[in-house]
């Protein structure tokens, strides 16, 4: 008895079919070679070749997001194991602790937040502020291209499928047929399948109960900039609160009850009143990598990310003297007069 108790659990569930096609059977294979032929399945190869299997029932969201920033190889500028950089789940942690992400999952609102701290080039969507012939414009864009994928936030029950709100990359277009791809991350529940487009539509028009929004689209790109960003602001940081309540409640006191008359001044008070642990607040990517790599073998990007942080180094130390020298300048003038 205690054997079989041990041994009960669930092994995948049938694809309800309609309204999927499934991408195995007799009619999904026929679909993706005519979607081969028409084009609109450029997108699928990179995607399918970092395509994963999300390790927790509720991280459909960041399997989804580890899986399309890989295939458009953007660099997360740490380590995942040994001396490889990689994205993996484990470290989409920055916009949501992982325990609360494992338990009740992640909102729409803060896998955009992951995306854009991950370094990618991130347009959200929800289907209140959009079109379903727009979705179908950038599902035609990132199907004929490799270089955008689009991350799609839907209700499972549209499709007769058990679950509710869920998470997966869209992996190619028939336009024949107006089907779209979904390479589903739950791939111990449900086999990648195709769905008319209006049906998915449908399906991100739904509400989200936690968040009581609407769900939608993720069009998610490699970004076009010069060697990655000078700082990165890590929201789980224990000094997040304490900051933020500084930007938000003390700055506007503090500006109101001095004697500000100019801009000088106002960046006076600011930098004067900072917080002791702010230096804590502001992590360098450059300083990040140099410590897990042991300043050897740093490539080329990384060496602009150093050239780059001295010259704004001193940028900063000059500028920061002279808004001081002129807000005491400032100061003088006022008691003077």
């Amino acid at each position: 008895m205690k054997m079989a108790m041990a041994m009960a659990g669930l092994y995948k569930r049938v694809l309800p079919s309609p309204p999927a096609v499934d991408f195995a059977s007799s009619d999904g294979k026929q679909l993706f070679i005519e979607a081969i032929q028409n084009g609109t399945m450029e997108g699928f190869y990179r995607l399918i070749s970092y395509f994963q299997t999300q390790s927790e029932p509720a991280y459909c969201g960041l399997a989804s997001l580890s899986m399309v920033l890989n295939a458009l190889a953007i660099d997360p500028g740490r380590k995942w194991k040994g001396p490889w950089r990689w994205f993996d789940e484990s470290m989409l942690d920055c916009c949501e602790p992982l325990e609360k992400v494992k338990e009740k999952g992640i909102s729409f609102g803060k896998l955009v937040c992951l995306a854009h701290c991950a370094g990618a080039k991130v347009q959200a969507f929800r289907t209140n502020q959009s079109s379903l012939d727009d979705f179908r414009k950038f599902v035609v864009r990132c199907s004929t291209s490799d270089d955008c994928h689009i991350i799609s936030s839907y209700h499972r029950a549209t499709f007769k499928q058990t679950g509710t709100g869920h998470f997966s990359p869209i992996g190619g277009y028939h336009a024949g047929r107006d089907m779209a791809l979904i390479l589903d991350v739950a791939r111990f529940k449900y086999p990648p399948h195709w769905v008319p487009l209006r049906l998915l539509w449908e399906a991100m028009e739904s509400v989200d109960e936690a968040t009581r929004q609407c769900r939608g689209f993720l069009l998610i790109s490699r970004p076009h900039r010069d060697p990655g960003l000078l700082y990165t602001l890590s929201c789980k940081h224990e000094s997040w609160v304490k900051v933020a309540k500084y930007l938000m409640d003390d700055v506007p006191n503090l500006v109101k009850t001095d004697d500000v008359k100019d801009v000088h001044k106002v960046l006076s008070v600011v930098f004067s009143s900072l917080p002791s642990h702010f230096g804590e607040f502001i992590k360098w990517i450059a300083e990040v990598r140099r410590r897990e790599d042991g300043s050897q073998n740093l490539s080329l990007e990384e060496n602009g990310r150093l050239s780059l942080k001295f010259v704004a180094m001193v940028q900063n130390f000059c500028l920061g003297r002279l808004v001081l020298q002129r807000g005491i300048a400032v100061r003088k003038h006022v008691l003077d007069a």
